[in-house]
């Protein structure tokens, strides 16, 4: 019996945590903690991931909890197709799809 994979959707997760405060500092690295569990980050403060829509409530379950929502920004960018078809990077890009197959 073959199992199907859930759907994954690609998305782009972007956030601005204000960091005049100690606790702003603390918050920025939360934050990126949780965004590498779920993703690769392409900029400072933006990563690209490939979630279920799962994993996608979960990590924003976290983010919500940890961010402030007077202080800081957070945004996520549905992509309408794969992150192949819709993104363009010129210069330096370091993304590895995890979901296709790797050589070691």
């Amino acid at each position: 019996m073959k199992t199907t994979r859930p759907e994954r959707v690609d998305m782009v997760v972007c956030y601005d945590v204000k960091t005049n405060h100690d606790d702003g500092e603390r918050r920025l690295r939360r934050v990126a903690k949780v965004c590498e569990g779920y993703g690769q980050r392409v900029q400072y403060s933006v990563f690209e991931c490939s979630l279920t829509d799962a994993l996608y409530h979960k990590m924003l379950s976290r983010l919500l909890e940890i961010m402030d929502p007077v202080e800081d920004s957070l945004r996520i960018y549905r992509l309408p197709g794969a992150r192949g078809r819709v993104v363009e990077v010129y210069g330096r890009d370091g993304w590895v799809d995890f979901q296709g197959p790797l050589t070691i």
